[in-house]
């Protein structure tokens, strides 16, 4: 099996590509390893010292570490982990875990109860933002939208990431601001 590796815009993270489906439907975020406990993946990440945040997205994990350690002496153990787990045909997230996991996030699923503005936010943060920032290592989930300001949270390789700011203000607020008037501002809540 062969991992490739990329890095975000984070310099914190790093991304791992396994070169197979790592979630099925959605993303899964752990940030303490007392919050692992759905994932036996993320579980032995966080076994690792230096290990800070672990990211599970459709086809690749991201992990955020330490400032202390460097990726030069991270990076092969978390290569192992990596690669036993998914040799190993493991399950990275235990069955009773697959939805409604603390820290899961699914597609912003369009509800009944949404209003017009409402869905076609999440609809653009499903088409056309997701998928851009999902190549970078990370997701950002739609929270709500009041008073023209869409509230969202960013996980993975976003959070923490120091172009996240510009991501949100030059990307995201203006692609949004285009194409739904109402909108007025985009802001984190992380």
């Amino acid at each position: 099996m062969f991992i490739q590796t990329e890095q975000t815009p984070n310099p914190a993270s790093l991304k791992f590509l396994p070169g197979c489906e790592v979630m099925g439907h959605g993303t899964a975020e752990f940030t303490s390893a007392a919050a692992a406990s759905p994932s036996p993946l993320a579980e032995r990440l966080f076994q690792i010292d230096g290990v800070e945040a672990v990211f599970l997205g459709a086809d690749f994990v991201t992990v955020t570490k330490a400032d202390r350690i460097e990726w030069i002496a991270l990076k092969p153990l978390l290569l192992g982990v990596i690669m036993e787990h998914f040799t190993t045909g493991q399950p990275v997230m235990r069955d009773e875990h697959l939805t409604g996991a603390a820290g899961h996030v699914g597609a912003s699923s369009i509800s009944e109860d949404d209003d017009e503005i409402v869905r076609q936010i999440k609809e653009l943060l499903d088409t056309r933002i997701r998928p851009a920032v999902a190549a970078d290592g990370g997701d950002i989930a739609f929270d709500s939208f009041e008073n023209g300001v869409v509230y969202l949270q960013m996980r993975g390789a976003c959070a923490g990431c120091p172009s996240s700011t510009a991501t949100l203000k030059m990307g995201i607020e203006n692609l949004l601001k285009h194409f739904i008037p109402e909108v007025t501002e985009v802001r984190a809540i992380n």
